[in-house]
């Protein structure tokens, strides 16, 4: 899904909006070629017997373009996440499962009133540390 929003290289901007430029108006074009011999204006037919084919062919119009501006929002939309300045994907940072709130045990729970700690041995974890660090090597070396 990371590749899919994030690809290495999308489709210019320039280019998407040309392309749905071009395709709104050719849906426009086929619709009004479609439309205006079927409307009382240019055809020998009453208002009442034209409206439904009429209104069925707007409709469709209308449906085929909401669809097609929402596939170019979705192809335009590594460039909206781009430029959004602040909280990026890779940000999250989650907790582990045991430091959080117990709800159900009043005793786990970590974020009631305070309550006196426990001094004994217990009380500690294990290190999580089970060898020391190696030292820094330099940036040039490999």
């Amino acid at each position: 899904m990371r590749q899919f929003l994030f690809p290495r290289r999308p489709m210019s901007r320039g280019v998407l909006l040309l392309i749905h430029f071009g395709l709104q108006a050719g849906l426009l074009t086929y619709a009004l070629l479609w439309l205006l011999p079927r409307s009382p204006w240019f055809g020998a037919v009453e208002w009442h017997l034209a409206w439904p084919s009429l209104a069925l062919g707007v409709g469709l119009w209308l449906a085929a373009t909401l669809v097609l501006r929402l596939l170019i929002e979705l192809c335009l939309l590594p460039h909206h996440l781009a430029n959004r300045t602040g909280f990026a994907p890779g940000d999250m940072v989650t907790r582990s499962f045991e430091r959080r709130p117990a709800v159900h045990d009043s005793q786990a729970a970590w974020t009631s009133e305070a309550r006196p700690v426990e001094t004994e041995p217990s009380v500690l974890g294990n290190a999580r540390v089970t060898r020391p660090a190696e030292p820094l090597k330099p940036q040039g070396s490999l």
